[in-house]
């Protein structure tokens, strides 16, 4: 066995050194170890995300709502419009009314003194 041998039985040792399954798992750990602060960061700022999407999405569809509502009353708002006319025309021949009774009115009689 010569150099040559050694060598080859060295590099073979080595090899199998680093890839025996405790220093694979050594080597989990530590990539585990630097990589978790990080995905847990970004999941905590993914679930504020999430939070903040749902608030915007009710707020979005609550307007939505609203919005249909006053769709949908603009037949009440008519019938409002229409009655708030009838009143004021209403008002206008009674007041049109008070005014002709009032040049009707007779002169109170001279007095007698």
């Amino acid at each position: 066995m010569g150099a040559l041998g050694v060598t080859d039985k060295f590099t073979e040792s080595v090899y199998v050194l680093a890839n025996e399954p405790s220093v694979a798992l050594y080597r989990l750990q530590e990539h585990v170890r630097r990589s978790l602060p990080e995905l847990a960061q970004h999941k905590a700022d993914m679930q504020r995300w999430e939070e903040q999407s749902q608030g915007a999405i009710y707020t979005v569809e609550y307007a939505c709502s609203a919005v249909k509502s006053l769709v949908d009353s603009s037949v009440y708002f008519r019938s409002v419009e229409g009655l708030l006319k009838q009143a004021i025309s209403i008002r206008d021949h009674m007041s049109t009314s008070a005014q002709g009774h009032s040049q009707e009115k007779p002169s109170p009689p001279p007095s007698v003194a």
